[in-house]
């Protein structure tokens, strides 16, 4: 299940910026589930992570390794999250870093490792050591497709998303992302990586990432579960020639923004067992943090989503969500609820206007925006959310059998 449309968009080749995939069989035998990202020497690397207490051996060890070097490879496995893994799984981790390291004649700190899949069991590591070569030998700029398969976990369908802009010797973004449950974000199970062929000096470059996050990956959620492995990596390689400085920052955040919800709602479209794709929309708000707590108070809710599944507008739950979003002094009275342009509710009741017929017209289409009108104040957010289902239920209790 999902909803959207299924194709990848075009995606530009980043010059500087190789990938290789590979499959090494860690749980689905002939899969593909092994990629390598190589990014051209003098490359600025930003990058960020979840922040679960329990994250991931891979996510400490580039943590670490960030901390001290600008890495410029980066290799990924699926089927294996080395999550709960204790010190055997940093020392995978390492192992894994120290192979690649020796085939491209790198040193270790060059390398950062990414694991995503199934939480508490030890990764294969001779599976793994056997298929890097295949994976490195496979490196190219037009990569990019398969390593948007070869990143997927219970997700039905590859993520990219890729902009030129600018007249003159025009800029690319590029990047790939994998995600369909363990999805709330809060830096979703998540990964995404990004490359620019525009010059970008590191601290401006995680400034960017950052803006860009904070508006696409930390507003979308599944489940309400933030993952043990969410990492976002954007690189800039430098090879168009054209730097990024203090002038031409913003333009750039701005496409960089737009390449980020791109790939945050494609996460969305596919997330496990998905029918809806849901903006919640919270209008005319005081602050941007009571607006996100009523966004994220709707979109999380049970009730509301599984009300989404069923194409069933019982706004009742919605007005409930709202009411125990604590948000200080709300005066309930002034609130207003639309679904899909639709009034449903208005001065603390049923809208006068409305008619259960309405309800259930608005609730048909794939995509449904519930929009909040707080009247309040001038500040708006947006959380992107899906609906629950049976199919979510299956997936998640069949994970491991």
């Amino acid at each position: 299940m999902a909803t959207g449309k299924p194709d990848l968009p075009k995606l530009y080749p980043v010059g500087g910026f190789k990938l290789g995939t590979a499959s090494a069989g860690i749980k689905t035998p002939g899969r593909p589930d092994l990629v390598i990202m190589e990014a051209i020497q003098g490359s600025s690397v930003a990058a960020i992570f979840t922040k679960n207490s329990f994250c991931a051996a891979p996510v400490i060890v580039c943590k670490e390794r960030l901390s001290r070097s600008q890495p410029r490879y980066f290799v990924t496995n699926t089927g294996n999250a080395n999550a709960g893994t204790g010190e055997q799984g940093l020392l995978d981790a390492t192992s894994t870093c120290s192979s690649l390291a020796s085939l491209a004649g790198v040193d270790i700190d060059s390398v950062l490792p990414f694991s995503t899949g199934v939480i508490g069991e030890l990764m294969p590591m001779e599976k793994i050591r056997a298929a890097l070569p295949g994976a490195f030998n496979n490196l190219n700029e037009s990569g990019w497709e398969e390593a948007a398969t070869g990143i997927l976990t219970t997700d039905t369908r590859p993520k990219g998303s890729s902009v030129r802009f600018g007249d003159y010797n025009p800029i690319t973004i590029t990047g790939i992302a994998k995600g369909s449950g363990m999805i709330k974000p809060n830096m979703a199970t998540m990964l995404a990586y990004i490359a620019t062929d525009a010059s970008v000096d590191q601290e401006l470059l995680h400034s960017a990432l950052v803006r860009a996050n904070e508006r696409s990956f930390n507003r979308i959620t599944v489940d309400s579960d933030t993952s043990t492995n969410d990492s976002v990596v954007l690189v800039a390689t430098g090879t168009s020639g054209i730097t990024i400085d203090e002038n031409s920052f913003d333009e750039f955040v701005e496409h960089l923004t737009n390449t980020f919800i791109n790939l945050a709602q494609s996460i969305i479209r596919d997330a496990e067992g998905a029918t809806k794709f849901v903006a919640v929309v919270v209008d005319t708000a005081r602050s941007r943090s009571e607006a996100l707590a009523i966004a994220y108070s709707v979109a999380e809710s049970p009730l509301v989503k599984t009300a989404l599944s069923a194409s069933d507008p019982n706004w009742g739950r919605i007005l409930a969500a709202i009411g125990r979003s604590a948000v200080e002094d709300l005066d309930v009275n002034n609130v207003q609820i639309l679904l899909n342009s639709v009034l449903i509710a208005d001065h603390g009741a049923r809208a006068n206007s409305y008619s259960e017929e309405s309800g259930q017209m608005a609730m048909q289409p794939e995509d449904i925006e519930i929009r909040i009108c707080l009247n309040r104040g001038n500040i708006s957010e947006t959380v992107w959310t899906s609906d629950l289902t049976y199919e979510y239920v299956r997936i998640n209790a069949e994970y491991r059998t």
